[in-house]
């Protein structure tokens, strides 16, 4: 797959806000401070579709990214984030679990962990989460520049064992620094959308 256009829809915290369930949809979610913007960004082949933060947790909302005008990749809210107050974290799961009720366009959720970290009690949660809702299978391991390449081996078994996931199940590592990875990740949702062709 090649992207050569990729532009900001809308902007939603609930369903009223979502542009029309018309077309295939892939979401991307993570930690707050996972590097999900820049992972975006290394996608598109765009510096700064996602605007990447440097306060983690500053994305609260559901942004939606047409692209090539005929699907769309949606950047959910980051979660995890210990400075965010409780009815913040509350807001983030009545908003995202409305996006996963009510959205027939959405295909996959694209999972990010840090390569370098066991992931979190709420990466479980999150994997659990999308399981629930048919939605898992593939797990982009971010800051894989971070590690060599024999750790990297030790850390995706990690990862696997931690999210519990099965032999079908993909993690891919990536890396927006060196960027790595991404057409791996491409290839993968291109073939998520011929699927549903």
């Amino acid at each position: 797959m090649i992207i050569i256009k990729a532009e900001l829809e809308k902007i939603a915290v609930k369903p009223a806000q979502y542009p029309l369930d018309d077309r295939p949809e892939i979401a991307f979610a993570g930690r707050s401070n996972v590097g999900k913007s820049s992972l975006l960004n290394l996608l598109t082949g765009r510096k700064a579709l996602a605007r990447v933060s440097g306060a983690p947790g500053k994305t609260r909302t559901i942004n939606f990214y047409s692209v090539n005008d005929e699907f769309r990749i949606v950047d959910l809210p980051g979660y995890g984030y210990a400075k965010l107050s409780k009815s913040v974290t509350e807001n983030w799961g009545e908003m995202v679990e409305a996006y996963f009720k009510h959205r027939k366009g959405l295909l996959k959720v694209i999972q990010l962990v840090d390569i370098r970290h066991a992931p979190s009690a709420q990466d479980v949660q999150m994997y659990n989460y999308l399981k629930h809702y048919g939605l898992d299978g593939i797990v982009a391991a971010t800051k894989a520049d971070k590690v060599s390449r024999n750790e990297m081996f030790k850390y995706i078994s990690i990862i696997r064992k931690t999210l519990n996931l099965s032999q079908e199940d993909r993690v891919i590592p990536v890396s927006s620094l060196k960027k790595t990875g991404g057409d791996e990740l491409l290839g993968v949702m291109d073939s998520i959308l011929s699927q549903r062709s």
